[in-house]
């Protein structure tokens, strides 16, 4: 990345890594709600059922994309242990450092973001 040196890269590397962590804390700490809901009809009634299986659908969404975000924040790491941060994966450019800073994990360029919009 031509307009960013180190010293520019540093604060969002950072940043990768903090949510990185918080993403892993938050996903250990709901591990409980994403478990298979027990049907025990004695102690629980039907609604109570279905608020469970509904907690869990809602935990198992949250937990798959905790997940994709993850994996961006992890190929963003590798990008920068590559030498490769900064740079658009699909055309090359670089990737301006005020999007860098909106959002760390981005693997492209405006231009080519908005290409693959629909």
């Amino acid at each position: 990345m031509s307009d960013s040196g180190p010293d520019k890269l540093h604060p969002i590397v950072r940043s990768l890594e903090r949510r990185q962590a918080e993403l892993t804390a938050a996903d250990a700490a709901t591990d409980g709600d994403r478990a298979p809901v027990e049907l025990d009809q004695t102690s629980v009634g039907r609604l109570s059922r279905m608020d469970a299986l509904q907690v869990q659908a809602m935990a198992q969404e949250t937990s798959r994309r905790r997940h994709q975000e993850l994996l961006r924040i992890e190929a963003a790491l590798k990008r920068v242990a590559e030498g490769e941060y900064g740079y658009c994966t699909l055309c090359g450019d670089d990737i301006p450092l005020k999007r860098l800073e909106l959002d760390p994990a981005t693997p492209t360029c405006v231009a080519c973001a908005n290409a693959r919009t629909p």
